[in-house]
């Protein structure tokens, strides 16, 4: 358990508290966040050029030029992103967050979640693939640009006339959670909840059975949500001065990162290693991909990894992957527990100064993906976050004081 000893950090805990966040509407890229139709968004940190951007994101790239009518076919988008003609940008800078290699462009629809008291805290999020060729998977193919569109022509307008009159959020948390879900790796219990919402408003939609057939057979769908939630609850806390909580974490398959509230916009990061866990096919170990996505923002809020005491079935899962007494590291590494879930006490809000203190490092539950961008989702497996990353951000908060 965690003892503040800054008062930047205890003001910052304070702000994130007090965020209640709320899927408001549903808005285009380009309206929610001044998207440039030449932008795409992607996980984690900026790479240092094009040639540096991992397959499976570059996939999804060529796949989100051709919906978006930037590219013909694959071969010119492709060529678009590596002469620089297209730009790829951290999803986080814009106050999105987009799960493993899913990238984000101008035409697409995003979720936009509001803090319920200040509008001016809020949060953005692409529609989760579900099962099958989804963009999170960093597949290239005909079918993943079919899917694309099927979610965006066709799912997307009915989402935007189920959420105008506002979906709380950490009402659903709780109640997975209360029923084993983690709110990361383990959402099903979650996007049950959700449904049961939005299900009265869905069903006089055209169409409608399709819709909660795709919703019923994805459990993963209230992930993305819950990552936008993460992100405004901690985005309450932006701008704190001296603040170490972590207000941002990502990673894009080369390179894993931080942002903290009192330097907001300025990353830290270190070399990303591959999730420590097992593969579901039969392929060795070198086609693992380094860690990607900014789901971590999950973990690091509280919950996913940090709260897998709370998941048998994660347990079961991930739990060999843990490291030693990896259960306890939630509750010794978060802050202060979060009065929406009080009847669990789970805790929340991971500040640099504390990990720097403590002999643990965060963790975060991460799907593992193919490096060449030809199979998708690997497997599944446990991401130690390194702790250089506490320490650099402890360093440049000490030099801006």
């Amino acid at each position: 358990m965690v003892t503040l000893s800054h008062a930047a950090d205890t003001e910052s805990i304070s702000r994130i508290l007090r965020v209640n966040p709320v899927w408001r509407k549903m808005q285009t890229a380009g309206d929610a966040v001044n998207l440039a139709d030449t932008t795409l968004l992607h996980a984690g940190p900026a790479f240092s050029d094009p040639t540096e951007i991992v397959r499976p994101i570059l996939n999804s790239a060529k796949v989100a030029l051709v919906f978006n009518g930037a590219a013909q076919d694959f071969e010119e988008a492709e060529h678009l992103v590596l002469s620089g003609a297209i730009t790829l940008e951290p999803a986080q800078d814009y106050d999105v967050v987009t799960p493993l290699a899913a990238v984000v462009s101008s035409k697409m629809l995003l979720h936009c979640i509001e803090d319920d008291s200040d509008a001016n805290v809020r949060s953005f999020s692409p529609i989760n693939g579900g099962n099958g060729p989804a963009p999170r998977l960093g597949t290239c193919s005909r079918a993943a640009l079919e899917h694309l569109t099927w979610l965006h022509d066709s799912l997307g307008p009915a989402l935007s006339q189920v959420c105008d009159d506002g979906i709380t959020l950490l009402d659903i948390a709780a109640g997975s959670l209360l029923e084993g879900d983690d709110c990361h790796g383990r959402t099903p219990v979650g996007t049950r909840l959700l449904l049961e919402k939005i299900r009265p408003r869905l069903q006089v939609q055209p169409r409608v059975e399709k819709y909660l057939s795709f919703i019923e057979d994805s459990p993963s769908f209230f992930l993305n949500l819950w990552m936008a939630a993460s992100k405004a609850i901690l985005l309450g806390a932006r701008g704190t001065t001296e603040s170490s909580l972590i207000i941002t974490a990502a990673a894009n398959g080369r390179e894993t990162g931080i942002q903290v509230a009192g330097l907001p916009g300025q990353w830290f990061t270190a070399p990303a290693s591959p999730p420590h866990g097992a593969f579901d096919v039969d392929l060795p170990p070198s086609r693992a991909l380094g860690a990607i996505g900014d789901s971590a923002i999950v973990d690091i809020l509280g919950f996913g990894a940090m709260a897998i005491s709370f998941s048998n079935a994660q347990q079961k899962n991930l739990g060999q992957f843990l490291p030693q007494d990896g259960l306890s590291t939630g509750a010794l590494l978060t802050s202060s527990p979060h009065p929406a879930f009080a009847e669990l006490g789970l805790r929340v809000g991971l500040t640099a100064r504390e990990w720097l203190a403590s002999n643990r490092q965060p963790l975060v539950s991460l799907g593992i993906l193919d490096n060449s961008g030809e199979v998708g989702r690997l497997g599944g497996g446990i991401f130690e976050q390194p702790r250089s990353l506490a320490t650099d951000c402890v360093e440049a908060l000490a030099i801006s004081a």
